[in-house]
């Protein structure tokens, strides 16, 4: 069942999250994942929710979302970001 890594992003310093963003996608492919949402316009339609940078990737499988997201690949950048943002983020199973 796939498994979907969901983000929403508040980039409060682009340059420097641009060393991120140019890294992400080989990590997620290696993990069999790929990019559903990649920022573009969002509209909030109900309750509070302001998003930012709403990213959104797929994986065959929560393991494997979460092999991902703990990787050394993935965690070697992952600093990048938290340096460069403010984030949400959940690893949500599908349906």
């Amino acid at each position: 069942m796939s498994a979907y890594c969901i983000a929403n992003v508040d980039v409060t310093d682009p340059v420097a999250y641009e060393n991120y963003r140019s890294r992400t996608l080989a990590t997620v492919e290696k993990y069999g994942g790929r990019f559903i949402v990649r920022g573009g316009k969002a509209e909030a339609k109900e309750g509070s929710w302001t998003p930012h940078r709403v990213v959104v990737l797929e994986f065959p499988d929560v393991a494997t979302a979460n092999r991902w997201y703990h990787s050394p690949d993935y965690q070697a950048i992952i600093g990048f970001r938290t340096a460069s943002a403010r984030s949400d983020v959940v690893i949500v199973e599908g349906v």
